[in-house]
């Protein structure tokens, strides 16, 4: 068989392929989070928030809103270095992020059902 009746049939069953992914794909709330920052913040945007005396009166002053703060959750960057995802009880973690050119660190404390942001830090 020539090599232009091959690449013919790759391509075919290829598009054939992804024709039926999109069909079975479309609609579904699927997403790739294999990294484990991808995974960390995804678990924590969809949690129930709670929010701290001190977490509420940092985004009072700088006019943040519940929705900003899942936004600075789910596209920050999670610095486990910072982060103690080693106890029993509700793992904490540090996400970094930027907020109106403004260096945002939240603290959460994660459990299973609830996520508390305990503090929130704004750097120039």
């Amino acid at each position: 068989m020539k090599f232009i009746h091959r690449l013919g049939y790759y391509l075919g069953g290829f598009s054939i392929g992804l024709i039926l992914l999109a069909f079975f794909l479309s609609g579904k709330k699927t997403s790739c989070d294999y990294g484990p920052n991808a995974r960390t913040t995804k678990n924590i945007a969809n949690k129930k928030k709670l929010y701290s005396e001190d977490a509420k009166s940092i985004m009072e002053i700088y006019q943040m809103d519940t929705l900003s703060v899942s936004n600075l959750i789910r596209y920050g960057n999670v610095d486990f270095s910072k982060s103690d995802t080693k106890s029993e009880g509700c793992k904490s973690y540090s996400v970094e992020n930027t907020f109106k050119d403004l260096n945002v660190t939240l603290k959460i404390s994660n459990c299973d059902s609830v996520a508390t942001i305990q503090s929130i830090d704004v750097k120039q």
